[in-house]
């Protein structure tokens, strides 16, 4: 039997994705060593198509601790986005109402932006990871790995962070978590297509049809998703049904078409709002998906997912500098009291704007009436463009 190569850094982080990197981005600039473990090769992250809208404080984030300011130069500010509904549509103007925007910025390029930056400085990041264990939480953290090399590792560190997605493998260490679930009766269909954009910023759509949603990626392809049934098969859609469906959701009286072309990409993305309390355990502590998701209407999980990291480095930094593990009682209840707003957020934004399973001509009157509400009020599009463009963070 071959020798298990060991390492020992103060920090070991399961998941190299945004979160992840960016955890390991801030620790080093604190001057605290971590090695990042994935079990994805670094091209298929860098080649799996997510969007990717950056609150203020996100964008803050990437620019102000080194990493890029490429989200500035590459990344399109928007000041506003169209809520569209009776075939009409209404700004929302982040700037006049909240004083912020946001960034159309997609995930794989910040994802490949923090890849290069802990590259760039030295980081220990292991790619290609099979058979990830991570044990004894609670008084040492062991990790152990057969790299991509096929050796078997094994990492000691002081404390381990599970930054490993939906499916992490670290939220079962945690005891007896609080878990909270609620499930949607819908899902987004998504498409890539090849075309100019159709509009220069977002458009939320609610239609009798249901939701639709218009992005950008680029001058020649853009995203865009419409609400469906959670079991349709993407391949059984051509393109014009596709288009069809979408022409019909966004048009009105104003006569507003999208620009067509191929679609080069089909994908069925189901709803999901989950959070686990609490989000530390031991010595072990979780950020991003591991701990919560949110359904993707408000465009919140990247976000959530950055701002749980930018307080996980704070109180890890003050754990290790005083070598007291008491310092990070603090972190669950500053990571979900944004989470919480967050999942407010998202389900008012998706249950305002998608059909509801059983929907009456009573629900469809209502929903219709808090949209015109919200156009019409100052204060409440005010609290739209605040939450869109996020909370401040202290």
């Amino acid at each position: 039997m071959s020798a298990v190569a060991s390492t020992r850094t103060q920090v070991a982080i399961i998941g190299g994705g945004p979160a992840g990197l960016m955890l390991s981005h801030l620790l080093h600039v604190a001057g605290i060593e971590s090695v990042v473990v994935d079990n994805r090769t670094v091209e298929a992250i860098e080649t799996t198509h997510r969007a990717g809208i950056l609150e203020r404080d996100s964008v803050r984030l990437l620019v102000d601790s080194g990493v890029s300011g490429r989200v500035l130069t590459d990344g399109h500010e928007h000041e506003g986005i169209d809520l569209r509904f009776g075939g009409v549509s209404h700004r929302i103007d982040f700037q006049k109402l909240a004083g912020a925007s946001c960034w159309l910025y997609p995930q794989t390029d910040v994802f490949i932006d923090l890849h290069r930056a802990r590259t760039r400085d030295g980081g220990d990041l292991r790619y290609g990871v099979t058979d990830t264990e991570v044990a004894d939480v609670v008084d040492g953290p062991v990790v152990r790995i057969t790299a991509a090399d096929g050796s078997r590792q094994q990492i000691t560190a002081d404390l381990v962070v599970g930054a490993d997605g939906s499916r992490s493998i670290c939220r079962d260490l945690v005891a007896q978590p609080h878990r909270y679930f609620r499930e949607y009766p819908f899902a987004w269909f998504g498409v890539m297509v090849q075309a100019p954009p159709s509009a220069p910023e977002l458009i939320y759509n609610r239609s009798p049809q249901g939701f639709a949603l218009i992005s950008q990626r680029t001058e020649t392809v853009q995203r865009m998703y419409f609400q469906c049934d959670p079991t349709e098969d993407p391949a059984a859609w051509s393109d014009d049904r596709i288009w069809d469906q979408l022409q019909t959701r966004l048009s009105g009286p104003d006569g507003f078409r999208l620009t067509e072309g191929p679609v080069i990409e089909r994908t069925v993305l189901p709803f999901r709002s989950f959070v686990q309390s609490p989000m530390r355990h031991g010595r072990l502590l979780l950020a991003g998906d591991a701990a919560h998701t949110v359904p993707p209407t408000g465009a919140k999980g990247l976000n959530l997912a950055l701002a749980d990291v930018r307080v996980l480095a704070d109180v890890i930094e003050r754990a290790l500098r005083t070598n007291d593990t008491d310092a990070l009682d603090t972190y669950t209840e500053r990571a979900l009291s944004r989470v919480w707003k967050a999942q407010h957020f998202s389900y008012w934004m998706t249950t305002m704007l998608h059909n509801g399973s059983g929907a009456t001509e009573f629900d469809e009157k209502r929903q219709l009436g808090e949209l015109a509400t919200l156009v019409a009020s100052e204060a409440g599009s005010a609290y739209l463009a605040e939450g869109y463009t996020g909370w401040s963070q202290h």
